[in-house]
């Protein structure tokens, strides 16, 4: 029985229709349980026209974007334009690889179990060292695949033959950077570095792994575009994962290829035309922004005092030029004072987020996404600091 995470409902809609101060009067929803990243919609509504793409109704009623290129379907424009923001930002090695897009980086995931898998009587066992992405179990086991099999959390792992460890550096959901676990023969490695860009982490080294995965949502924040990309060094592994896509969906939209080519191409182009830690430029203002917001949540969490975060070992990063600590993506909250269920207590006060048992670990814990509206994440930081007050409170009146 496939074991399902959290699903998205119209039910749970965030009260971020816009920006700016509210009072709070405790009955806004804030949900904060899925990593929609509409944080970055200010940023692109100031660059007005310069990501505007026109598409004439005749264009694009071909299959084939390029059918000399082993990735058939990949636009040549969003090729180039990948190279080229990783040889600015310096996060990835491309020379030698083979780019393949995908529809979001989940289809990418899917397409790599699918490629990495042999034909062996027992299916493959997939593991990631928890807090795994709480996705990862769902994902894998969703079609009861016969070639590959969830086995959990890899620091525990002790299963005999082949395997598949995902790794996921910076780690979603609890910032950290990640290397494998498992180490031992027999084991292919997929790293997922969705969060590996400037703005969460210091870019420390050109990663070279053998098979990476990138997705525009957490790179630009164009989450609703459905593009990711894989860089793959083995061409066997390539042509595989290319076939997947080839049966599942005969290949990626073109239409979201070229949005996203002329995105990645301003993100480049801005970090040409000032200093790259400037707000106008999109790394600057991406930057700039998960600094405050950690800001404000650590001073709420150290107002509250029962809650606790983690805490992470600055590093020096060859983007930036300076040493910073870490800004992830999501925080990853622990409850204290006696709670045990953080997810349900946060609920009763009208905060959605997501238990740590979808992520293989105690539901002590909750992930909360950082990358929501400045009205949402400003709304949440005032309730959170205030629920260590009124649980005493409630605390003195029962007694």
């Amino acid at each position: 029985m496939v074991k399902l995470g959290p699903v998205f409902s119209l039910a749970t809609v965030s009260p971020s229709t816009g920006d700016g101060e509210t009072t709070d009067n405790g009955e806004a929803i804030i949900n904060l349980d899925h990593g929609d990243p509409t944080m970055y919609e200010k940023y692109w509504q100031r660059m007005g026209d310069k990501t505007t793409v026109v598409i004439s109704g005749w264009q694009f009623t071909s299959y084939f974007s390029d059918p000399k290129n082993l990735c058939w379907f990949l636009e040549p424009e969003l090729a180039e334009e990948v190279v080229r923001l990783h040889r600015v930002v310096g996060n990835a090695i491309t020379k030698d690889y083979h780019i393949v897009v995908g529809t979001g980086s989940s289809q990418l995931f899917q397409a790599a179990l699918y490629a990495l898998s042999s034909d062996a009587s027992e299916p493959m066992s997939v593991v990631s060292a928890a807090p795994y992405y709480s996705s990862y179990p769902v994902i894998t086991d969703c079609l009861k695949s016969g070639l590959y099999k969830w086995e959990g959390d890899a620091q525990a792992f002790d299963k005999s033959g082949p395997y598949i460890e995902l790794v996921t550096s910076p780690n979603n959901p609890d910032g950290f950077v990640r290397q494998s676990v498992v180490n031992r023969s027999g084991g292919i490695l997929v790293h997922d570095l969705a969060y590996y860009w400037p703005q969460y982490t210091p870019i420390t080294t050109p990663a070279d792994h053998d098979l990476m995965l990138f997705t525009v949502s957490k790179t630009t924040g164009h989450a609703g575009m459905r593009i990711g990309w894989a860089l793959v060094k083995d061409e066997i592994i390539a042509r595989k994962i290319v076939k997947y896509i080839e049966l599942s969906t005969i290949g990626v939209s073109k239409d979201s290829q070229l949005r996203a080519a002329k995105v990645l191409r301003a993100v480049s182009d801005s970090c040409g035309v000032a200093h790259p830690f400037k707000e106008e430029t999109f790394f600057g203002f991406s930057h700039h922004s998960m600094e405050s917001r950690w800001m404000l949540l650590r001073e709420a969490v150290n107002r509250s005092g029962i809650f606790s975060l983690p805490e992470f070992t600055p590093g020096f990063c060859n983007f930036w030029n300076r040493v910073f600590e870490p800004l992830p993506a999501f925080a990853w909250l622990k409850c204290g004072d006696g709670i045990e269920d953080c997810e349900s207590f946060l609920r009763g006060h009208k905060i959605w987020t997501r238990s740590g048992r979808y992520f293989g670990v105690s539901p002590s814990y909750v992930r909360i996404s950082m990358l929501d509206r400045d009205r949402t994440f400003n709304l949440f930081v005032k309730r959170l600091s205030r629920i260590r007050s009124q649980r005493r409170m409630r605390l003195e009146h029962v007694d």
